[in-house]
């Protein structure tokens, strides 16, 4: 229910609704909107190409190789970007916060990014979709891109004074999500709402609960 609901204050109770898809509270890192199904994936790692791997000490000994090696970041995080638009990925779900070269590039491939996702949000996103996280470092980067979703639609969503992120996705089971939007005049009665429905969506879970 926490994922399933925004609250906003100020707004009288009559502007209260239910929108199809989720609503993740927070703005667009990079927003690049596109029509049609929109292929997404989601990561759990930072995309800007680590130099060492795990475990392995890197050692530069000068300025000259200091720059070469940004310069090697750099180009291998545009190949990931650009690998990312050759698959159709138009959306990025990131449960990290991604660099700025990272957004950069995003940006002149077109492909939103939404990133600082909560675990809880990561993990809402895969039962609904049924994907796993991306993961895109390895032997091949360059492999074909197998963990997508798709979403119907992917906006902003302003809600009072605060820019979220509004998505539908095609449901992989027969859960199809939609949130609901509680206005209010101030957060104490929002709280009281939001209580109430959610103890009253308990009950109906119980009320509705197969018996063997």
């Amino acid at each position: 229910f926490a994922e399933l609901h925004a609250a906003v204050a100020g707004l009288p109770l009559a502007s209260s609704r239910v929108l199809p898809g989720i609503v993740l509270r927070r703005d667009f890192a990079a927003y690049c909107p596109a029509g049609g199904g929109l292929r997404a994936v989601l990561v759990t790692e930072p995309l800007r190409t680590p130099l060492p791997a795990p475990g392995v000490e890197f050692v530069v000994e000068s300025e000259g190789q200091y720059q070469a090696s940004l310069c090697w970041i750099s180009r291998r995080t545009e190949a990931l970007m650009k690998h990312l638009q050759s698959n159709n990925v138009k959306l990025l779900l990131s449960s990290v916060k991604q660099e700025e070269v990272v957004i950069y590039y995003a940006k002149l491939y077109g492909v939103s990014v939404v990133e600082s996702l909560s675990s809880e949000e990561i993990a809402l996103i895969r039962e609904i979709t049924g994907v796993s996280p991306y993961t895109p470092f390895g032997d091949n980067i360059h492999r074909e891109i197998t963990e997508t979703a798709v979403a119907t639609f992917c906006q902003p969503l302003l809600l009072g004074s605060k820019r979220c992120v509004h998505i539908g996705f095609t449901s992989a089971c027969a859960f199809q999500p939609h949130c609901l939007i509680l206005c209010g005049p101030v957060d104490g009665v929002n709280e009281q709402h939001a209580s109430a429905l959610q103890g009253a969506f308990t009950m109906l879970q119980q009320l509705f609960k197969r018996v063997d």
